[in-house]
């Protein structure tokens, strides 16, 4: 929290350049100049919240209940990853970025910089720039793109390979973003954020499903629409759920695997003759573990490992594919062991019938000991559940997971496996690749290098791509007036657009120049004057930092920014 401070340090301070702010991108990313192609495709594959102990169980389910010692990816294993991220806010809260969210881990591994945590493909700046992908790279190129996971298309990871916004949140921009990204493939959940409220989505505005059909998307919704839609489709949105897919456990007929969406995408980029580029998530393991739901953390590994295994055929066949696997964290601080127990209790781990999810619907109207037995019971192996276990699944655990975190925290126990909590950890996390990129990114590596050793492999520009998106976009920190006006904060807005700011403190103004025109505001009474004219902007000075309306900006520059509220933005 900043202490309260004098009134001339607090105006010293609106001039402030932020203390979070950090350069644009490092040296490894800033070159310009193409080079030439090592893969005519690539296939990144991200296991969301996938940290070591997570491959690791599943690798031990497949050999105790299968008798197969190895999961796909394990033969193309080369190396591990940081995760980090940037110093950030968090809630108001100053954070160090060690421990990363997927906003900006994914914003590292996509773009090549490192951001705060929420930030989808922007900068660490009061007045961010956005930051181009591979896949908009790539797409520049004239490469087929596509994204295609299990969460909602408008997820984290998805999001920061074609969209861009100062919080991950904003997912109805992310998905109106998603229309103009020219992104060839979109295959995942979500549609809650493609629909307006009418038609039971999340949307404010309109609906825009109609408006992908008539840029030639084909729009599917659940499994058979998928398998029927032709290799030459060319364009396709496919959102199966309002949300995230179903859990493995709890899909239905209607539901499709990872490992289909997966083909279905290779199969309709692969028409595109210079090749394609896409990005492909199992975004329920984070999903899972966030829970400590570990027989549905379980499946969705491997559910994630058999896309791989779609993917490394397709590129063994293809021959100009590179292939690269890893996560963007690890999530819940998985132990696979506990209670100083040399043990696991493997012949259980595939006993849970549904995601805990699922069950803690059931959970959540139980009113009694012996329902919450009886609801256990139907659900798993369990049908010794003692009262004190049935108690504390009623009670819940304290967090926001209620119930259901009461429930898998009885589960845990009884399968020998520990959690460290419900959030992400900061280990790091493995690197498998297949093809040319597999040099470029063995050993230990910042998660950074896997954008710039997916853009090297292809022989992409993404700093060529970012400078057409700086040309075009700003994203400033704003705030909304008590009179509801949208205002920017002076000093680093004004600079972002190539303005001087003083501060007098003789005359205890505020002085902006640009070329020969000049804004002064004198702090005693907020009155902003243009050249020496009085002006009717209303200034406000919030926290030590001085907000102007856009007018003022556009006035002094010449420009005709406008703000585009949806994505919180200003379009040059």
């Amino acid at each position: 929290m900043l202490k309260k401070i004098a009134l001339r340090a607090i105006l010293t301070g609106c001039l402030a350049v932020s203390m979070l702010a950090a350069p644009v991108a490092s040296a490894q990313n800033t070159s310009k100049t193409e080079t030439e192609a090592e893969s005519k495709n690539l296939i990144v594959l991200i296991g969301d919240g996938m940290g070591p102990a997570q491959v690791t169980a599943a690798r031990n389910y497949l050999m105790h209940s299968k008798g197969i010692d190895h999961l796909n990816m394990d033969s193309i294993y080369v190396g591990q990853a940081t995760t980090y991220a940037d110093p950030g806010e968090d809630g108001g809260t100053i954070v160090s970025g060690v421990i990363t969210d997927s906003a900006s881990a994914g914003t590292a591994f996509a773009t090549g910089n490192k951001t705060y945590n929420a930030a989808i493909s922007v900068s660490n700046e009061d007045v961010a720039k956005p930051l181009a992908s591979v896949i908009e790279a790539a797409s520049l190129a004239g490469k087929g793109t596509g994204l295609v996971t299990t969460a909602r298309i408008t997820h984290a990871t998805p999001a920061v390979y074609a969209s861009h916004v100062r919080s991950r949140d904003n997912e109805s921009a992310i998905a109106s973003q998603f229309l103009d990204s020219g992104v060839d493939v979109l295959l995942g959940g979500g549609s809650s954020f493609f629909k307006n409220k009418e038609e039971q989505g999340k949307r404010t505005d309109k609906s825009i499903i109609a408006d992908f059909q008539a840029k030639g998307y084909s729009y599917v919704s659940d499994r058979a629409g998928l398998q029927g839609l032709p290799v030459d489709s060319g364009k396709v949105l496919g959102l199966f759920g309002s949300s995230h897919v179903a859990y493995v456990p709890d899909r239905t007929k209607d539901d499709p695997s990872l490992a289909e969406m997966t083909k279905k995408a290779l199969d309709v980029l692969s028409n595109n003759d210079n090749g394609f580029a896409v990005m492909i998530e199992g975004g329920r393991i984070d999903h899972a573990s966030h829970a400590n739901d570990f027989p549905t953390t379980v499946q969705e590994v491997l559910d994630f490992d058999q896309a791989v295994k779609v993917a490394l055929d397709f590129a063994k066949k293809d021959g100009n594919t590179s292939v690269v696997i890893t996560a963007d964290h690890e999530t819940g601080g998985l132990s696979l062991a506990r209670d100083n127990i040399y043990e696991l209790n493997l012949d259980l781990w595939d006993k849970q019938k549904h995601s805990s999810e699922f069950i803690a619907g059931q959970l959540k109207s139980a009113t009694s000991i012996s329902e919450v037995k009886k609801i256990v019971e139907a659900n798993t192996w369990i049908t010794d559940l003692s009262d004190e276990e049935a108690a504390a699944v009623m009670k819940g655990d304290g967090t926001s997971y209620a119930q259901e975190g009461g429930y898998n925290a009885v589960i845990s126990k009884r399968l020998l496996v520990g959690w460290s909590g419900h959030g992400h950890s900061g280990v790091d996390v493995g690197v498998w690749a297949y093809g040319p990129i597999a040099d470029k990114v063995k050993g230990q590596i910042d998660n950074t290098r896997v954008a710039t050793a997916s853009a090297e492999i292809l022989g992409v520009d993404i700093a060529a791509a970012s400078e057409q998106l700086q040309a075009r976009y700003l994203y400033p920190k704003f705030k909304i007036s008590s009179s509801n006006e949208v205002l920017f904060p002076a000093k680093p807005l004004a600079e972002a657009l190539g303005a001087k700011v003083d501060w007098d403190n003789t005359l205890r103004s505020i002085v902006i120049t640009y070329e020969n025109k000049t804004i002064k505001l004198n702090v005693g009474d907020l009155n902003v004057t243009l050249d020496g004219k009085g002006t009717d902007w209303k200034a406000e000075i919030d926290n030590g930092k001085l907000y102007l309306p856009l007018d003022a900006f556009n006035k002094l520059s010449g420009l005709s920014m406008k703000w585009d509220a949806l994505s919180e933005r200003l379009v040059r």
